[in-house]
Formats: structure tokens, sequence, C-alpha cells
């Protein structure tokens, strides 16, 4: 009697498919190479990992100063989707701390490159050239969703859950508002809003490695929609209906633009 395999057992490494393939005299699939390992012991990953830190700390601390002096700009710039709209500084030292806030978040955001091409740079030994093949795809669209989710959210969300919150009650109180919390707001609404676009990358990778199926993405769509409408409350800072009516729509509208590309790109086929 053969005894059938254990489902719960991890998927077998890269490495450990080629030696057995070896053992049994069988063909090596080429996908399942490692065209660029190198022979290395712990303590020279170790050194590697720390040298590349090193390199993406000192990139990450030159933006921030950069940025740092350019603060003034960087404020002016979150504060221009709050139309009519008057900013204070509540308490001694509040907007020299708001500024250091507001130039880490740029000079992180600017060290991106960087930072990605060091990770790149330290994992790619240990991939595939199945795996190699989807590292560059995902890596340049990954960006240009993020920069597109940061260019929806200052351009339309930010506007128009700021301008609901200005209009409401412009008849009764004063909109003087605190630069500390409002910067909060329009940091962590284009970081979640970055965030929630990747979702078409999500999608393909999870197609590419066949841990779904395009048409189970599909017959899902229910789902998605209440899933796209508790991320969107979840995610924007506001409460209004606007905003999150309008970033659950860009939830779903990414949803289906990556099964349509999946299906375009011809991802997990056999």
């Amino acid at each position: 009697m053969t005894r059938s395999p254990d489902i719960d057992s991890p998927a077998p490494e890269p490495l450990a498919i080629v030696e057995s393939a070896l053992e049994a005299n069988e063909p090596v699939d080429p996908e399942d190479e490692l065209p660029n390992e190198v022979e290395m012991s712990l303590w020279d990953h170790l050194e590697e990992l720390r040298q590349r830190l090193f390199v993406v700390l000192g990139t990450v601390a030159v933006t921030i100063v950069l940025c740092f002096t350019q603060v003034r700009w960087i404020i002016q710039f979150l504060e221009k989707p709050a139309h009519g709209a008057k900013f204070l500084q509540l308490s001694p030292g509040e907007y020299f701390f708001v500024s250091c806030k507001a130039a880490a978040y740029s000079g992180i955001l600017l060290a991106t490159p960087m930072i990605l091409y060091q990770a790149i740079r330290f994992i790619l030994p240990g991939l595939t050239r199945r795996e190699q093949r989807l590292l560059a795809p995902v890596v340049f669209g990954s960006s240009i969703l993020f920069i597109a989710g940061l260019a929806f959210a200052y351009t339309l969300l930010a506007p128009a859950a700021l301008g609901f919150f200005i209009n409401y009650g412009a008849d009764v109180v004063e909109q003087l508002w605190s630069i500390d919390r409002y910067v909060d707001f329009i940091l962590l609404l284009l970081l979640a809003t970055g965030l929630a676009f990747q979702v078409p990358i999500l999608q393909l990778v999870l197609i590419a490695l066949g841990i779904v199926s395009i048409p189970q993405m599909l017959s899902q769509w229910r789902y998605v929609v209440i899933i796209a409408v508790a991320v969107a409350a979840v995610l924007t800072p506001s409460i209004d209906p606007i905003t999150q009516g309008l970033l659950a729509g860009a939830l779903l509208a990414l949803y289906f633009t990556g099964v349509g590309l999946a299906k375009l790109m011809g991802v997990g086929r056999s």
C-alpha cells in the first residue's frame, strides 16, 4: 500500500529539489536552478547583511537631512489639500517635531530605491530562475502602484475628506487645526493608500505561486466587495463616507485590474 504524502509537510526548498533530482538521476528543471548561488558561511552572510544595512542607514540619514533643509516646502505641500483651514502651533516645539516627522517620512521615501536595491542584491543569490523572472515585475509594479496610491490619496482622497470636514459646520466654527494632528492625518492617509494599492501585485504573486487561481478570484467577488469596504473603513483616518467610498471603489478596481493583468500575462498557466 502506498502512503499518501503528508499535506501538512512544508514545500521543499529549491536546493532540496535539485539535490533529490540528482540523487534519483532525474533531469533538473532549469527553472529550479540557482544561477547566482554563492557558497558563503553564516558569518559571511552576516557581514554582507551588516554592510548593506550600513549603506541603507547612511542613505536614509542623508535623505532625511536633505529633506529637513527643505521641510518648509514639504509642510506647505502637505497643507495644500486643506483649502480653507488655518494651522496653529498649540504647544511649544510642536512645529519643530512636525518638521522632523515630515522630513523622516520624506527621507525614507526618497531612499526607497536604495533600500530596494540592497534588499534585492542580498536575496538574489537564493532565488531560482523562475523567482528571478518574477522579481523585476513585482518590484517595478509595486513601486509604480505605491506612487499611484500616493497621488490618488493626495489629489482625490485628501481633498474629499478635508472638504467634508471643512464644510461641515463651517458657519458655526472657525477652522483652526493643530499642525501636528493634521500632518499625522495626511501622512497616515498617504501611507495607507499607497499600501492598499499593492493589491494587484499581491494577486499576481499568489497566482504565480499557484496558491489561488484566476477563476477562484473571480468567483469570490462578493466577498471582495465586503472586504474592500471594511479595509477602506480601517485604513482611512477619517470617518466620512466620501473618503471611504473612494478608497473602497479604488480597491475594487485594483482587484479586478490585477485579475485582468494576470490573465493577460498568462500568469499561473501550466
